[in-house]
């Protein structure tokens, strides 16, 4: 009779995971589920080794069976959860954290963690809040859980309770990119009381590019707030430079998008055919940074409407729908690809992802990703009563707002956003866009004017309602009263009733913004 074999060693498995021999994870972890399959720690494994490689299909394939053998493991459900957000099955991702929550007295500050950041990733930051108190609680070293403690509070307007994280961060690691730049943004800095000092210091310090750039964003934001204009575009500047020298982007490929969606939608059988989706969602697009979350604040400030945030929705139904096999969620493969889609079919994949975020589980709701006006064309078809509303503002505001206000890094959507002449041609590519889709689908879109709301609350609001089919409610009117949420750089200025300090803001720094002038004089735009 054969010896029984040794069980696996779990402990180097988790140690060489933590150090990131991901081979090495994976190699124990398999040897462990071919020598004793019965045990839900080898297959675990093996699904982190993989997801963390990039291998989210097959990452999922082993959790799954590690779930099925120890299903009431809180670690395993959370790492599915999170797995499952990669792959964009939010709503069993869904299901997944809610099981994981259902066991959280088990669990450790990484799991709650973990648990956590998938509600906040599904918009459900209600969730996500004591989950990240109680990692923090648990393990109050971890800056990763401390920083995700401070966005929560930042995004409830807790501004003390997040400041607060942020410095206990600041104190481990003066270096600590992401926390200065929480912290720069929490506020507006005054000279009697700023962190201008501290930031300089602490570019000398850093040598990670990325904390590197947060940093100077930092210290750009807050020189602005006490009036020391060039220095904040030295900060800008400097920090926009090596990034965008560092990513090699061009700004040809989203020329060639914009030219390639205006050239499909001429041709008369492109994206055809009826829809029957009845919902009817608000779409607030245009250049990010241009008043977008404003509008959705007064919109979701409506007793009848509810703000899903910035969704995925749209992008990722055109391309799971066309399967092309690009990284890209658009390129020209993507919108040749789109020709033949069934606009029902795409409408109702939408509404399907939609509905797994947190504010868009019932009624109607505000989808506010601000480019989705690439994809107006395929919104008005796939869901014939939605409400498309474009939000139009100076376009040196614009260029400006977009250029000092630090995106995702890693998205290729904002990688114009890093130069100024970029941003320029960003521009005119969203304006040519823009009269293309009023051309084509007259009445479908309401170009909304940032400056007409702020001379004109009532009226422009009332305007706005209207084009979204809602009755006047002048809570509407006190939408910096709305206690819900706000997950975007946008946060304090919406807490605020409106104000003018946004116009013509880049009046200050018009001899650095000249290129981008320039370059919008060149092509005809007018500037004022």
């Amino acid at each position: 009779m054969a010896a029984a074999l040794p069980p696996p060693d779990f402990t180097a498995a988790r140690a060489a995971l933590a150090a990131g021999d991901l081979n090495g994870c994976a190699g124990i972890a398999a040897a462990a589920v071919q020598s004793h399959p019965h045990l839900a720690e080898g297959h675990f494994l093996f699904a982190m080794a993989l997801g963390e490689g990039g291998r989210i299909a097959a990452a999922l394939q082993a959790i799954d069976r590690a779930t099925d053998l120890a299903a009431d493991n809180p670690e395993y459900q959370a790492q599915r959860a999170r797995l499952l957000t990669l792959a964009r099955r939010e709503a069993e991702a869904r299901a997944a954290a809610d099981r994981a929550a259902a066991s959280a007295g088990a669990a450790d500050a990484r799991t709650l963690d973990t648990i956590g950041c998938v509600y906040a990733r599904l918009g459900d930051h209600a969730a996500a809040l004591p989950l990240f108190e109680a990692a923090v609680a648990m393990a109050p070293d971890n800056a990763e859980y401390r920083f995700n403690l401070a966005a929560a509070y930042g995004f409830f307007d807790r501004k003390a309770d997040a400041e607060a994280q942020y410095e206990a961060i600041l104190r481990r690691d003066p270096a600590h990119g992401r926390a200065h730049f929480g912290l720069a943004g929490l506020r507006r800095q005054t000279p009697a009381a700023n962190h201008v000092e501290r930031l300089e210091r602490a570019l000398d310090a850093a040598r990670d590019p990325i904390d590197r750039l947060r940093i100077h964003y930092a210290a750009a934001k807050e020189y602005q707030d006490i009036g020391e204009h060039d220095a904040a575009f030295r900060h800008l500047d400097t920090g926009n430079r090596a990034h965008k020298a560092r990513t090699g982007f061009s700004i040809d490929a989203d020329a060639r998008n914009a030219f390639a969606i205006r050239t499909a939608f001429d041709r008369s059988g492109y994206f055809t055919g009826a829809s029957r989706v009845e919902d009817a969602p608000i779409f607030v697009t245009g250049l990010p940074r241009t008043g977008t979350t404003l509008v959705d604040r007064i919109l979701s400030s409506h007793p009848e409407i509810a703000s899903a945030g910035e969704l995925q929705a749209m992008p990722l139904a055109i391309k799971r729908l066309a399967k092309t096999p690009s990284r890209l969620v658009l390129d020209m493969e993507t919108i040749l690809a789109a020709a033949g889609l069934s606009p029902d079919a795409v409408g109702r994949d939408y509404i399907d992802r939609a509905r797994q975020h947190e504010g868009a589980r019932h009624g109607r709701f505000v989808d506010k990703l601000p480019l989705n006006f690439l994809y107006i064309g395929y919104i008005a078809r796939a869901l014939p009563n939605a409400r498309i509303v474009c939000l139009r503002r100076n376009p040196m505001d614009s260029i400006w707002s977009n250029f000092k206000n630090l995106f995702a890094t890693t998205s290729a959507y904002y990688g114009y956003s890093y130069d100024l002449v970029d941003c320029a041609r960003f521009y005119l590519l969203f304006d040519q866009l823009i009269a293309y889709w009023r051309a084509k689908l007259p009445g479908r879109v309401l170009e909304f004017s940032y400056e007409g709301l702020i001379d004109d609350q009532e009226g422009q609001t009332r305007r706005l309602l209207d084009h979204c089919g809602l009755q006047w409610d002048p809570a509407c009117l006190d939408f910096h009263a709305n206690a819900a949420p706000v997950a975007t750089p946008s946060a304090a200025q919406v807490r605020r009733p409106l104000y003018r300090d946004g116009i013509g803001q880049w009046r200050a720094y018009e001899r650095h913004l000249a290129p981008a002038r320039d370059f919008l004089i060149r092509q005809g735009i007018a500037i004022d």
